[in-house]
């Protein structure tokens, strides 16, 4: 039977495909992809595996005491059958035949089917040798993980490498930011979470790897099995579970105009930014790994707006990168911009970015009840100046080979901008009295936090460039923790407060005639083009998946006509009606309607 499951619509887009669980009460079984070349010997290892818990019954049967009840003796015998089944063994290792999974993924999933059939049977004697089968399956992954380890997945595969002809799709209870970053060249055409808001940043890499995600959906995991057919509708945030034909050729035919529409905005790839009226507007990438640089030159960037530097410290359990792994990464972000400008953010970890692989004292911001308002981001990096100056040198150094320009996260003090920049005359000092070679930089500050925005003026006599952070500005202008669903229904871009906030920082940085920008998801949505533009900014920095849409609203626009209507938008009590009313009505606006 078919069901619906909702949730938060984070990334646009339908996917179709087979449900891949991760979220299963074995948390700790290792979820691999292996390579084609190695499927005889992943086959191999799985009956290797059963002939040892094979052999682990026959002693303990041969081993039973002769006062032992006669049941004990048969109880053995019903867990060598089912050891001996194809309907385990055999499907299991079709599992990896055909889907490529390791072998203790594959006798996992082929549980949850085994153990879908049990719970279905009328007479409660069968349904209760399910357990039975559970204690054969834990017997089995012991002797599994007694053995050799999985081999490491390719992940430059395609999403049809597995499984046949359908795509797969991830149905977790959540995913860590570190762990997504594995996903952006893997299999999954679609996600699901049991958890997350709409500006986690699970659901920022799921927009930058341009694929459709729903989060939030509470109890999916648990709903959906594996190896079920399922539709995600990123628009509307609605997963559909063993769609009916129709509803599934509907779907299939709104996913092909997705791509038909997707090729189309393609061809603006190189169009410069222009808007009607002749203003020139920068559309700059948001990224994660050097490796990202070429993909944000395909799309049409104009350089990196953003950089996040705390990608290369998560998902780490030995050690963080030293000074010469950050340089030899920014060096290679910088080299693959080709001359383009690359702004890279200090670390920023904290809330819903832990790190692994550190000290109780370093962590301890994740033991507080509210990370998001603990020792995180430039409060972290000031708490540890050892490794501050290390990311320093590091960027320092790596401006020797193009134009870098750093940026500071969620400051909010004069106190902190003078630490800040005491740390940075220090490390240029350290560079110095090395002989080691850097270049000159530009500074920037963060506008997340609305003491910032209300002080910007301090702001502005410090730094080079400001760079507006919804996500967070809005989190902490209205008190809603951006990651916590039970809340994520009251994040909201166009309330008043955080309108006016963004249009006072565009204003006074660029009458002071500072660069100014907006970094945040707001930048990506073409919801927010038109009203930006009439704000006055002219440096968008978004996924490189967003640029083309964006775009598009930019080539569409005339500033002139769209910046009188500005006051208007922010003294409404509903500005985002107001924007369509005001802004499709605009001449030479060809605004589409305007989501949320």
């Amino acid at each position: 039977m078919s069901i619906q499951i909702f949730g938060l619509p984070v990334s646009r887009g339908v996917a179709i495909g087979r449900a891949v669980l991760v979220a299963s009460s074995r948390v700790d079984v290792p979820h691999v992809f292996i390579d084609s070349t190695l499927i005889d010997e992943e086959v191999a290892r799985l009956y290797t595996a059963r002939d040892v818990v094979a052999e682990e019954f026959e002693t303990l049967k041969r081993d039973l005491p002769s006062d032992a009840p006669a049941e004990l003796a048969a109880l053995l015998d019903v867990h060598q059958m089912l050891l001996q089944d194809e309907a385990l063994m055999g499907a299991a290792a079709d599992w990896i035949r055909q889907r490529h999974y390791n072998a203790e993924w594959a006798v996992s999933a082929q549980l949850e089917v085994l153990a879908r059939q049990f719970d279905e049977m009328e007479d409660p004697y069968i349904r209760e040798r399910k357990a039975d089968l559970e204690q054969v399956i834990e017997r089995l992954l012991r002797s599994l993980s007694r053995g050799e380890p999985s081999p490491v997945p390719d992940a430059n595969r395609s999403s049809r490498d597995f499984g046949g002809d359908e795509p797969l799709v991830l149905v977790a209870n959540d995913i860590a930011p570190a762990d997504m970053l594995s996903f952006k060249r893997s299999v999954f055409t679609g996600f699901v979470t049991d958890v997350g808001g709409k500006t986690s940043h699970t659901a920022i890499v799921a927009r930058s790897m341009d694929i459709p995600a729903v989060v939030g959906a509470r109890q999916a995991s648990s709903l959906i099995r594996q190896d079920d057919c399922i539709i995600i509708d990123g628009d509307a945030g609605l997963v559909i579970v063993d769609p009916s034909p129709i509803v599934l050729e509907e779907y299939r035919f709104r996913q092909r105009q997705s791509e038909l529409e997707r090729s189309r905005l393609a061809r603006l790839r190189h169009t410069p930014a222009v808007t009607l009226d002749g203003e020139r507007v920068e559309l700059l990438a948001n990224i994660e790994m050097p490796e990202d640089g070429p993909g944000a030159l395909e799309s049409g960037a104009v350089g990196v707006g953003l950089f996040r530097s705390e990608f290369l410290f998560m998902g780490r359990s030995d050690n963080l990168p030293d000074e010469e792994e950050q340089y030899d990464a920014y060096r290679r972000a910088v080299e693959a911009m080709k001359g383009l400008p690359v702004v890279i953010r200090t670390v920023d970890v904290g809330a819903d970015k832990p790190l692994e692989g550190m000290s109780a004292s370093e962590l301890r911001h994740e033991s507080v009840l509210n990370p998001a308002l603990g020792l995180r981001a430039i409060r972290w990096s000031l708490a540890e100046p050892s490794m501050f100056r290390r990311q320093l040198r590091a960027l320092l150094r790596a401006a020797h080979h193009g134009p870098v320009k750093i940026m500071i996260p969620m400051l909010a003090s004069q106190r902190e901008i003078r630490q800040t920049l005491d740390n940075i005359a220090h490390a240029r000092r350290q560079l110095a009295d090395a002989g080691k070679p850097f270049g000159e930089v530009e500074l920037g500050a963060m506008i997340e936090v609305p003491a910032a925005a209300l002080t910007l003026p301090v702001f502005l006599r410090y730094f080079d460039f400001v760079s507006i952070g919804t996500n967070d500005l809005i989190q902490y202008t209205l008190a809603i923790d951006r990651a916590d669903e039970a809340v994520a229904h009251l994040y909201d871009p166009w309330h008043p407060a955080v309108l006016q906030l963004m249009h006072s920082t565009i204003q006074q940085a660029r009458a002071a005639g500072k660069g100014v920008s907006v970094c945040g998801e707001m930048a990506g949505d073409p919801a927010f083009t038109e009203l930006l533009l009439a704000m006055g900014l002219r440096t968008f920095s978004m996924h490189p998946s967003q640029i083309a849409s964006v775009k598009q609203r930019v080539l569409r626009a005339d500033t002139r006509r769209l910046a009188p209507m500005v006051d208007a938008v922010l003294q409404s009590e509903e500005p985002e009606a107001t924007c369509v009313e005001l802004f499709s009505q605009a001449p030479g606006s060809h605004a589409m309607p305007l989501r949320a």
